[in-house]
């Protein structure tokens, strides 16, 4: 006897959203904080450079604020957990510059950057998660270096570690986006090697 079940229909929701929607609209994200700022910024505007509906955007994040955030430390956090083990003090300091240097090529990030930031001390409600998911772990990943490094025994004197994670990315960030000038390997190389003098005393 044959069966009279109805197949069973597709699973809904976030398991089957579009990706090319997803990607479309982080885009127009970036784009819009660019060119209007996150205060001007509104999720009909973010709609309407992406091309969806704003239902499209509701589905995937609940406010404008979790959309922003999410956006940006999926750009700014390079990958979970600890960064890739070079073997060495001065190759994980690079490491992590060139990270900084990746995300920060993009032109729009400096100004988005920028405007993240003064918007974040205006609007605890985003201070907030602007610093759980990309400061506290931007800061993770160095740490992690600071701690192969001492298991390594490269750290010849006590070191203040909040000093050192404040250090490796102000001077990049202060070149490309205060300064607006281009950050060369050769910059580079001066970078890694005042930093790693400085965690290891001979500075």
């Amino acid at each position: 006897m044959p069966s009279s079940a109805k197949p069973k229909r597709a699973a809904t929701g976030a398991a089957v959203l579009s990706q090319d929607v997803t990607g479309a609209i982080r885009a127009a994200v970036l784009d819009e904080l660019a060119d209007k700022g996150f205060a001007a910024m509104s999720m009909d505007s973010v709609a309407r450079r992406a091309g969806v509906g704003k239902s499209a955007i509701y589905r995937r994040w609940t406010s404008k604020d979790a959309m922003t955030v999410e956006v940006l430390s999926d750009l700014i956090v390079v990958g979970d957990g600890e960064p890739r083990d070079t073997g060495s003090l001065r190759g994980d300091v690079r490491q992590s510059l060139d990270e900084i240097v990746s995300w920060m090529a993009d032109d729009r990030i400096g100004r988005i950057y920028v405007d993240i930031l003064a918007n974040g001390m205006r609007n605890a409600a985003l201070a907030e998660p602007l610093t759980t998911r990309i400061g506290v772990p931007r800061r993770a990943r160095g740490t992690a270096i600071l701690d192969r490094a001492a298991k390594r025994g490269e750290l010849n004197t006590p070191v203040d570690r909040e000093v050192v994670l404040d250090l490796i990315a102000a001077m990049v960030f202060w070149r490309v986006v205060a300064r607006r000038e281009q950050v060369s390997p050769a910059y580079l190389d001066e970078v890694t090697t005042l930093v790693v003098g400085v965690i290891t005393g001979r500075f």
